[in-house]
């Protein structure tokens, strides 16, 4: 009965947001069109004509006085477009407003998102297909922004002798302006990370539903102190990481030598590593129920028996708070699985200036080396469909300019720890001195270095409308079967998969 009613509640919920998208979308429209089936709306973008849009975002007060910065760049070329701008605290905030504006037609005109945010907008159809907008060929003539006028002087100055030009032919060269697409370059498209890039086509209908904004990923902190002092060899593998955690334990029986923080990113990893299925937007959606994967589960748990390994939700807390010693416990990790994004939690408390011990960062541990994967995570950039095509325009050239700005994607990076989407980035005078500088006291460009040097071995999971009930079910099959005591342990790993699709299927309303 309860499964029929969650049924029920679905259907109606969906239903009620297309309905409410038809009879009221933004602009006063009966409809919501795509703007790739407006090839007027494609051709141009007035530049006379004012317009407003709104971008939903959960920054914090530092990133949006970056922002701001941005948009004041932004408004220099484009003065027309005026953009507003609204935090919600968190990814979840966002989902929650934008979710609740789309059922009576108000959503914003851009958003801060991730893919399972974007297959449920798209439940009700609201989010803009791209690739009309990224493929557009029309043309316009515009100022330069002040990063291409800064690159512009920086490459003259580089320039040989006999091939700089004079400050006059210099000037005149920036008051010109420039004409480009208004779609992306080729060269646009070729600076972005493949691996974020793609990401927006990640829907199952070959279409690019988003561009990334900026991201993060899964690196191995380690204590390179006590690595050093004990002869200790960083993992690459598994297999190594396991034995290095067994040296460890002798070395120090009261640790736990490895902290993993998020279960859910363990499974959904070491299923790609393994090259085991998850989901899918194609058939069944949920996988995940394998021969490989049930091993994998029950080989951790051996671990977590023996107090090798311990996470977020069976340590009571992120253990980033282990791998710096200021958990109350007094327990300590040597190694820590975390976000490249949360890097400053990694930092050792100082004495007179002095770190407590000096932070080592590599990729984490693979199945095969040769073939590495690690999560991309992080936020990306979406549009909303929008009755007025001339809202949807300034929206796209926003987000064009949002991902595609090295000083915006620069100042982000350095401010958080997330690594920049375009790869030119790093010609950047200072952005380079910030990677330059990596090391413990300095640890948001250390992971950040790391981050972009394994930028090819990124993965994303299928995005479909139940792909976060996934995640957060596989996150809870981790807990449940790692703190398993039973003389049946294969039979309650299996029993323990089998529930976790039915619970998949339940509220995914299947």
């Amino acid at each position: 009965m309860k499964k029929i009613i969650s049924l029920l509640l679905v259907a109606i919920l969906v239903i009620g947001m297309m309905s409410s998208l038809a009879g009221c979308n933004k602009g006063g429209s009966q409809t919501a069109p795509d703007i790739e089936d407006n090839p007027e709306a494609l051709a141009s973008f007035d530049t006379t004509k004012p317009v407003t849009i709104t971008f939903y975002h959960q920054m914090g007060a530092a990133l949006q006085n970056i922002l701001n910065t941005a948009i004041e760049d932004f408004n220099k070329v484009y003065p027309n477009i005026t953009v507003v701008h609204k935090t919600y605290g968190d990814y979840d905030g966002v989902r929650d407003q934008i979710k609740t504006e789309i059922s009576v037609g108000d959503q914003p005109n851009l958003a801060y998102c991730y893919p399972d945010h974007v297959a449920l907008y798209n439940v009700a159809g609201a989010v803009q297909s791209l690739d009309a907008l990224i493929g557009n060929t029309a043309t316009i003539t515009r100022p330069y922004f002040q990063s291409e006028i800064d690159k512009m002087m920086l490459d003259n100055d580089s320039a040989p002798e006999g091939e700089k030009l004079t400050e006059a032919e210099l000037q005149a060269k920036i008051d010109a302006g420039v004409t480009e697409p208004l779609g992306f370059t080729a060269g646009q498209i070729a600076d972005f990370i493949p691996a974020y890039y793609n990401e927006g086509m990640a829907y199952g209908d070959g279409k690019m539903y988003t561009l990334p904004i900026s991201k993060s990923t899964e690196v191995l902190y380690y204590n390179k102190t006590f690595f050093d002092k004990h002869g200790l060899k960083v993992p690459t593998t598994w297999d190594e990481l396991e034995a290095v955690c067994r040296q460890i334990k002798q070395i120090d029986s009261t640790c736990i030598p490895l902290g993993y923080d998020s279960e859910s990113n363990w499974f959904i990893t070491m299923c790609e590593q393994y090259g085991s299925e998850y989901t899918s937007v194609d058939g069944e959606n949920f996988r995940f129920d394998n021969e490989t994967n049930r091993n994998f589960i029950k080989r951790f748990q051996g671990w977590y028996a023996e107090k090798l390994v311990t996470t977020e939700k069976l340590s009571g807390g992120y253990t980033s708070a282990l791998f710096t010693g200021e958990n109350d416990a007094g327990t300590r990790c040597y190694m820590c699985i975390g976000s490249t994004g949360g890097a400053t939690y990694q930092q050792p408390t100082q004495t007179n200036g002095v770190f407590e011990f000096e932070v080592g960062i590599n990729s984490i541990p693979q199945v095969n080396p040769a073939a590495p994967k690690v999560i991309s995570q992080g936020p990306s950039i979406c549009i909303f469909k929008d009755a007025d095509p001339q809202e949807v325009m300034a929206s796209w050239l926003f987000a064009k300019f949002l991902t595609t700005d090295v000083t915006f994607q620069a100042s982000v990076s350095m401010n958080n720890g997330y690594a920049p989407v375009i790869q030119s980035v790093t010609e950047n005078p200072v952005y380079a001195d910030f990677l330059a500088g990596y090391s413990t006291s300095n640890i948001q460009a250390y992971a950040v270095k790391v981050a972009l040097e394994q930028a090819d071995a990124y993965y994303v999971s299928p995005a479909f409308n139940g792909s976060s009930v996934a995640r957060d079910q596989v996150g809870l099959l981790m807990q449940k079967c790692m703190a398993l005591e039973t003389s049946d342990l294969d039979g309650a790993i299996k029993k323990a998969f089998e529930d976790a699709i039915a619970e998949c299927k339940y509220q995914a309303g299947q």
